[in-house]
């Protein structure tokens, strides 16, 4: 297979040529690529004059493979071999997959690294299998422009993407041939079609439900520059959820048993067909094979809306969230733009128009909007003109911090910040002579690690040996235009420094990174009284260790009764520690070993006076 040309990001251009540049929407569903031409941004077409690349693989004996139609027309004739919404599985480990008895393939793999697909060609990851539907754009691409160089592409991804996701599209990308330019979420680029389309200005709402995520995304457009306020969504939810819910629907009302790989895939496809027919029909026949024999079901629209609005009212939860992040009412917005094939389906756009009390934005092909937005992007950071001042300001979805002592995080990069950003905090050592540092970054909204998920470990070497808390370690975190991190630390008075790029084998779990967030509102008490607790350990901890230290240095100063005592109190203090539930029982220890001490640090700093004077007479003073 030929590698197209690519062109190097760091070369000059012509001025005299226009660089090539393209935009991708890879969708669960549906892929397509788009780019500028004559000013204007188009989808390109392929040789039949069809825009949509249906996102789907199909593996055959001797290396061969179908991609697209071809593919599609076969999953129910072929099913474990024809890869259907691979993008749900991107970045994603096996404990990660809650649906995997019901799809119509099968996978493997284990939880230290990304799923792979079992296929007739060997098994396959995510990475390659998303490679093929990206080379077939990108051959497409070079196909109009007439094997021109392609010098790189802006690549659309879901808002809520999370490191391993980001990360894992970016290697499927470079598999391709491609030169990324830019990851950009695909709320961001469908604002970009519309704002610059019609030249709008204000607050406005994107709404994008595609075939396997579901992203809200708040924007502020003012004159050219596009700021993300808030965003928020579903990893796990999209329009394949809504024909798995009607499959099961059919399948309850008409009793059939489903047992074979074919017989799944058979309902799925006749899930996708009512549902499609569903948006202009009010009723519908559900057609499929099951076990050699067909099954015909009646299905009207109202039934389709009672075995999904559960799917719905998640979304309308999402997007009052989002609102509630950009401390904004829906009256505040002066539209709402519909994004994703999913969104043409009735009953989501009555919710939509209820929620916001008007009717949403539908001017723009919610199938093709992402890819004209990023074609708008592509072709400025080519370097062809055209959208000058156009600024783009995103944000990260979840908060990345690092854990401190007893399993606490400190958030360093708040959510809803906006990227590129590089933001640092300052941290010190907890015993005296340490000379490392283990650094833990985690991504999250709880206050306790072990409910956020971890993304790298390092460690800073080198430390000079110093008191307990004398050192000053700075620890940068610096998160890109594609959302993508790596950390830093420097102890400040000596420069040693370590850093990491965070390159996670997988993402967040497809519950987690959609129920983070509700938990950290749910749970905000039991947060704050675990971390209570937990920093009232800590202060124990630090000072059952200084005053054990004072008493190796200095206990000879102490009567038998008066250390008696101490180790008396100091005893009391670990017996609390050990069995406490509650952070004031700790604090009341903790404050009466320092109370019970407090004579014993000043016979020593009377001792640590005495002899500075010693020898010194007394007008030298």
């Amino acid at each position: 297979m030929a590698l197209l040309q690519i062109s190097e990001p760091g070369q000059a251009p012509d001025p005299h040529q226009r660089r090539i540049a393209v935009g991708i929407d890879l969708g669960t569903t549906h892929s397509l690529v788009a780019s500028v031409r004559n000013g204007v941004a188009e989808c390109l077409p392929d040789d039949q004059g069809r825009v949509l690349l249906p996102s789907a693989v199909r593996y055959l004996e001797n290396d061969r493979r179908q991609i697209g139609f071809d593919a599609l027309a076969a999953r129910a004739q072929d099913p474990a071999n024809t890869i259907t919404s691979v993008k749900r599985l991107m970045g994603r480990g096996l404990a990660d997959i809650a649906n995997r008895d019901d799809m119509s393939y099968r996978i493997g793999g284990s939880d230290a690294g990304m799923v792979t697909v079992q296929t007739l060609a060997g098994e396959k990851s995510p990475v390659e299998i998303s490679a093929e539907i990206l080379a077939t754009l990108r051959y497409r691409a070079q196909d109009t422009f007439d094997d021109d160089a392609l010098y790189g592409a802006v690549i659309t991804v879901p808002a809520y993407f999370d490191e391993g996701q980001r990360q894992a599209t970016k290697d499927a990308a470079q598999l391709a041939g491609l030169n990324v330019l830019r990851l950009i979420s695909e709320p961001t680029a469908a604002a970009i079609a519309y704002g610059l389309d019609n030249a709008s200005e204000g607050v406005y709402a994107v709404y994008d439900l595609g075939g396997g995520t579901f992203d809200i995304s708040i924007l502020r457009l003012t004159q050219g520059v596009f700021e993300v306020i808030a965003t928020g969504g579903d990893s796990a939810l999209g329009g394949d959820d809504y024909d798995h819910a009607l499959a099961d629907f059919v399948r309850a009302q008409t009793g059939v048993q489903v047992g074979s790989d074919a017989d799944k895939a058979s309902l799925l496809v006749a899930a996708r067909a009512a549902k499609e027919a569903l948006t202009d029909s009010t009723s519908t026949s559900f057609s499929a094979s099951v076990a050699g024999r067909p099954l015909v079901f009646e299905l009207s629209r109202t039934q389709f809306y009672a075995a999904t609005q559960a799917l719905t009212d998640r979304t309308i939860a999402a997007v009052r969230k989002a609102l509630r992040d950009a401390k904004l009412k829906p009256d505040a917005l002066q539209g709402i733009v519909l994004v994703g094939g999913s969104t043409r389906m009735p009953q989501v756009r009555s919710a939509v128009a209820e929620f916001f009390g008007r009717e949403p934005l539908v001017n723009l092909n919610p199938d093709e909007v992402v890819a004209l937005g990023a074609a708008i992007q592509a072709n400025q950071l080519a370097g062809n003109g055209g959208a000058d001042g156009l600024l783009l300001l995103d944000v990260i979805p979840l908060s990345l911090g690092i854990e401190t002592m007893g399993g606490l995080v400190e958030r360093i990069v708040p959510r809803n910040q906006t990227i590129p950003t590089a933001m640092a905090q300052d941290f010190t050592t907890y015993q005296d002579g340490q000379t490392a540092l283990a650094l833990h970054v985690v991504q999250g909204e709880r206050d306790l690690v072990a409910d956020c998920r971890s993304l790298a470990r390092f460690t800073l070497r080198g430390i000079p040996p110093m008191a307990a808390g004398a050192a000053r370690i700075r620890v940068t975190f610096t998160v890109d235009a594609d959302g993508l991190l790596s950390v830093s630390a420097k102890e400040q008075g000596s420069g040693v420094e370590a850093s990491v790029a965070v390159k996670p084998s997988y993402g967040l779990s497809d519950d987690q990174v959609a129920t983070m967030l509700r938990e950290s509102f749910s749970t905000a008490q039991q947060d704050m009284q675990a971390r209570a607790l937990v920093e009232a350990r800590v202060d124990a901890d630090r000072m059952l260790l200084a005053t054990q230290s004072a008493l190796n240095a200095d206990g000879d100063l102490l009567a038998e009764v008066e250390r008696a005592a101490i180790d008396a109190l100091m005893a009391s203090l670990r017996a609390t520690l050990a069995a406490a539930t509650e952070a004031a029982v700790v604090e009341a220890a903790t404050k009466a070993l320092a109370d019970g001490t407090e004579a014993f640090a000043a016979q020593r700093m009377n001792q640590g006076i005495a002899r500075a004077l010693s020898g010194r007479k007394l007008e030298s003073l």
